[in-house]
């Protein structure tokens, strides 16, 4: 085996686990990826345990479960104070480093172990505020927005197409496609190869934005879909279609879209940026293959977390359910690193487990605060991890406060601030239509997990949990006091 591979991490921001041809769904395509799956090993049970944007990139960074990030919602403005990140371990094992896109850390620009930075971190309205200092401005921080402005008039800027950052409001880039941050990523990316240091392994991280909103790929891309006859959201027998009729004529409301036409564009335009990114991922696949390191490079493509694009009348993410927190995930072993067999891997894995997966295969030590379970040993020779059960969480305010555990088959859901508890069959139903928490034949299940879910919470802070039953009511905290608090230096 190779001992100092290249790292080439491909990261999307709510791309859902289902939405790749690889797995036959039944709109979207996605050729270039479907082609890494097919020579790579895919995993079908992939989640992230904390479904906004900062608290799953903490996660990747550090290793660590939501718990132990502190980060178990979203904050913005909160400084992150991690005594190891991975970009810094790989650096330190001698790769030169480079995330080139999105990273959503604070304060911006924190360069979190990177020596090159080309960042673009998308519409955040936090670091749009002129009171801000100018350092920390959109306007100063972001590269694409200046390249941008440098090539089309200081005017331009990334809501141009008038479409919001969180909304599902549909409408094609107005600007020619090169423009486009997702070509711009790859732009940036090739550019790196071309004049990274040639004396050392390198690891990349190519970020992109979408297919988090705004819908605006470009017009070719969207006239894909627009007129398509699309698959209708799930429709589970426990949807709130009340709150849907209540809130549907909010841009950017969580319980969705209640106009059936605006519904379909906005499903049609998240559709749209998926083969766009995954074409641009095609011309970075190429450029590896011409500059010969991609047969010496170890290919990881995922995302954050996933949409769930109204279905049971939801959007946007942070609940519980499939669409928010399954992400894909596909790791491709070049040929000259070791010899694999291409596989789908049934084992339940969490974006931590990338931490020690690149650490094992470039031959360094993982932290030994690290949450992550090292995928290397899948990848080479098909062995399982030791996970029994995944705990996810996401608290803010009253629905969007959860707490869940995804075992082998089943998932349990309990929402923190109504009492309320869910219970899933996911290997027999896996876009969760029947709420089983009632049906006798499911009890001994549902009482395994509730348990696991007491146990789990019972030192927390916030108190769900005294060891024997959930606490209902307890005060959400988007940030535990761990974030807050300086870090102990851990070897």
């Amino acid at each position: 085996m190779n001992q100092r591979p290249n790292i080439i991490l491909l990261m999307c921001d709510q791309f859902r686990g289902d939405c790749l041809s690889f797995f036959d769904h039944p709109d979207v395509k996605t050729p270039y990826l479907d082609t890494l799956a097919s020579d790579g090993i895919t995993f079908d049970q992939a989640y992230t345990a904390c479904p906004s944007c900062i608290a799953a990139r903490a996660g990747l960074f550090t290793g660590k479960s939501p718990e132990h990030t502190g980060r178990v919602g979203y904050q913005d403005k909160c400084e992150w104070k991690y005594d190891h990140m991975l970009a810094s371990q790989v650096r330190d094992a001698g790769h030169q480093t480079a995330c080139i896109g999105k990273m959503h850390v604070h304060p911006p620009r924190l360069s979190c172990g990177f020596e090159v930075l080309k960042l673009h971190d998308g519409y955040i309205g936090t670091y749009r505020h002129w009171n801000l200092p100018y350092w920390m401005h959109q306007a100063c921080s972001d590269d694409y927005m200046r390249d941008m402005r440098n090539i089309l008039g200081s005017d331009f800027d990334v809501n141009g197409t008038g479409v919001e950052n969180n909304s599902w409001i549909t409408h094609p880039w107005v600007y020619e496609e090169k423009y486009h941050p997702t070509n711009w990523v790859v732009d940036q990316s090739i550019r790196f190869l071309e004049t990274r240091d040639r004396t050392c392994p390198f690891f990349m991280m190519s970020s992109f934005v979408r297919p988090h909103p705004p819908f605006d790929a470009p017009a070719s891309y969207f006239d894909m879909y627009k007129d398509a006859d699309l698959r209708p959201p799930a429709q589970g027998d426990w949807m709130d279609r009340e709150a849907t009729m209540r809130d549907g004529k909010i841009m950017d409301s969580p319980h969705g879209c209640s106009d059936e036409k605006m519904r379909h564009d906005a499903m049609a335009g998240y559709y749209a940026s998926i083969p766009h990114v995954d074409h641009q991922i095609g011309r970075l696949i190429t450029s590896l293959e011409n500059d010969e390191s991609y047969h010496n490079s170890i290919i990881i493509f995922t995302s954050d977390h996933g949409e769930l694009l109204f279905d049971h009348g939801l959007f946007r993410k942070t609940r519980a359910y499939e669409g928010s927190t399954k992400i894909p995930f596909i790791i491709h072993v070049g040929k000259e690193v070791a010899g694999t067999i291409p596989h789908i891997s049934h084992s339940i894995v969490e974006l931590r487990d990338i931490y020690p997966t690149i650490m094992d295969f470039i031959h360094a030590d993982t932290p030994k605060d690290v949450d992550g379970c090292s995928l290397a040993g899948e990848c080479l020779s098909q062995t399982p991890i030791e996970r029994t059960y995944l705990h996810g969480e996401h608290s803010a305010d009253f629905e969007q406060s959860n707490q869940w555990i995804r075992m082998k088959d089943y998932k349990y859901v309990w929402h923190t601030q109504s009492g309320i508890e869910q219970f899933f069959d996911i290997k027999n139903d896996p876009r969760e239509l029947k709420n089983l928490m009632n049906v006798p034949e499911y009890a001994d299940a549902v009482k395994e997990c509730r348990d696991i879910l007491i146990d789990v919470l019972k030192d927390r802070e916030e108190g769900y949990s005294d060891g024997s039953k959930l606490i209902t009511g307890c005060k959400p905290k988007s940030v535990l006091d761990i974030a807050l608090a300086p870090q102990p230096e851990v070897k």
